[in-house]
C-alpha cells in the first residue's frame, strides 16, 4: 500500500580507547649514574637470590574497555548515543518525507495533471506524467507549503519507535561477536556465519516492523487522504496534545503539593515519632499523603483534559464509512479542529464523561424549550 521508509542503520559502534603512555624523567647526574651502573653489575646478595619479575604492565580501565570515554558505544553514553540515532533519523525522515509523498500518490495510481507531450531521445514524440517537482508543486497550489508533510507526524514516531526497540533488543540480546566471512573459510563455516548474522538481523527486524506497524499505516493512510480529501485520520493529533497535557499537568500539580503543602513533621502517632516498643509507628502520614496525591491529580486533570478524548475518539470513526461517523449521527467534520469548534458550540465537549448523571445540554436537540 506505501512505500516502507528509508532505514538509518546504524553506525559502528565504539571509541578509540585511550593510549597510556609517559615521558622519561630528567636525566641522571654523571656520579650517580656510575654508582648505579656499578651495583646493577656486581651480583645480588645471597638473600636477594631470587629471580626479578618484570613489573606488569598498566592494565587499561573499565571504561576503556568499554570503547572509551568519548566513543559512541561507550556505556555511559548509551542513552544520548541512542537520541542521537532517533534525532538524526528523524532529520532524515523530515527532509525526506515530500519525496515518499510524492512516490506513494503516484504509487496508488493518483495522476490529477494530464500527461505533456515530449521527445525522447530518438526524436519521437512520446507523453510524459508530471514529474517530482511539477507533482510537489501541484501539492503546494492544494495544501500550501506545509501539505508537502501531511502524515509526517505518524511516520516520525513510528521510525524512533523502530530505533528505541532495536537498541532495547540489543541491550536484552546482546549479539555475539560478529564473525567476518573470509576467503579462507569453507562453504559450511562462511554459511554458518551468514545464517546466524542474518537470524539475528530478521528478528530485531520483525519484532521493530511489528510494533511500529500500526503507526507506519496510520502515515499511509493520512497521506492517500490527499486523494478524496478526507480527513479520518486526524484523531492521532488530539490525542497526542490530551496525553502531553495530562502528563505535564498531573506531574507539576502533584510535585507542588507534594512539596509546598505536605508537612513532614505529621505523624500516626501523637507523640510525633513513636517509640521503641512500637517502631511501625514511625512512618509518617507525609508518605501516605504524597502517595495517593498524583493519583488525586490524576483524576482531576483528567477530567480537564477529556474533550482531548472525545475530539480523538470522534475523528477515528468520523467519515469512515460506518454509519455512527455519517449523518444523522455525526456530521462529517473537515479537521479535528472543526469537531472541537462544533462541539464547543453545541456545548458536548465533555459528552460521555459522566455515565450516572447526564445533564442534557442547552445545545442539545433534547433541550427544553
Amino acid at each position: 500500500m506505501g512505500a516502507s521508509d528509508p532505514e538509518v542503520a546504524p553506525w559502528a559502534r565504539g571509541g578509540a580507547a585511550g593510549m597510556a603512555g609517559a615521558g622519561a624523567g630528567a636525566g641522571a647526574r654523571g656520579g650517580a649514574a656510575a654508582g648505579v651502573e656499578a651495583r646493577a653489575r656486581d651480583p645480588p646478595p645471597a638473600h636477594r637470590a631470587h629471580p626479578r619479575h618484570p613489573r606488569p604492565a598498566a592494565q587499561p580501565s573499565a571504561r576503556r574497555m568499554d570503547g572509551g570515554s568519548g566513543g559512541l558505544g561507550s556505556g555511559d553514553n548509551a542513552p544520548t548515543t541512542e537520541a542521537l540515532f532517533v534525532a538524526l533519523g528523524a532529520g532524515v525522515t523530515a527532509l525526506s518525507h515530500p519525496l515518499l509523498y510524492v512516490k506513494l500518490l503516484i504509487q496508488v495510481g493518483h495522476e490529477p495533471m494530464p500527461p505533456t507531450i515530449g521527445t525522447n531521445v530518438l526524436g519521437r514524440k512520446v507523453l510524459y506524467l508530471p514529474s517530482f517537482f511539477t507533482y510537489a508543486k501541484y501539492i503546494v497550489q492544494v495544501d500550501g507549503k506545509i501539505g508537502l508533510f501531511r502524515g509526517l507526524s505518524p511516520r516520525l514516531m513510528s521510525n524512533a519507535l523502530s530505533t528505541v526497540t532495536r537498541g532495547s533488543m540489543k541491550k536484552v540480546f546482546p549479539p555475539d561477536e560478529i564473525e567476518q566471512v573470509s576467503n579462507k573459510d569453507d562453504m559450511k563455516t562462511s554459511l554458518r556465519k551468514v545464517v546466524k548474522e542474518t537470524s539475528y538481523e530478521m528478528m530485531m527486524q520483525c519484532v521493530s516492523r511489528m510494533l511500529a506497524h500500526p503507526l507506519h499505516v496510520i502515515s499511509m493512510r493520512c497521506m492517500v487522504q490527499f486523494v478524496g480529501r478526507e480527513a479520518k485520520y486526524s484523531g492521532l493529533i488530539p490525542h497526542l496534545l490530551g496525553d502531553v497535557v495530562f502528563l505535564w499537568g498531573c506531574n507539576l500539580l502533584a510535585h507542588f503539593i507534594n512539596a509546598y503543602l505536605v508537612d513532614d513533621s505529621v505523624s500516626d502517632t501523637p507523640g510525633g515519632l513513636g517509640n521503641d516498643q512500637n517502631p511501625g509507628s514511625q512512618f509518617s502520614q507525609a508518605l501516605a499523603i504524597r502517595s495517593y496525591t498524583k493519583f488525586v491529580m490524576g483524576i482531576a486533570v483528567s477530567m480537564l483534559t477529556y474533550p482531548f478524548l472525545l475530539v480523538g475518539d470522534l475523528m477515528a470513526v468520523n467519515n469512515c464509512g460506518l454509519q455512527a461517523g455519517l449523518p444523522p449521527y455525526s456530521p462529517v467534520f473537515k479537521s479535528w479542529i472543526h469537531c472541537w469548534k462544533y462541539l464547543s458550540v453545541q456545548g458536548q465537549l465533555f459528552r460521555g464523561s459522566s455515565l450516572l448523571f447526564r445533564r442534557v445540554s442547552s445545545g442539545s436537540c433534547f433541550a427544553l424549550e
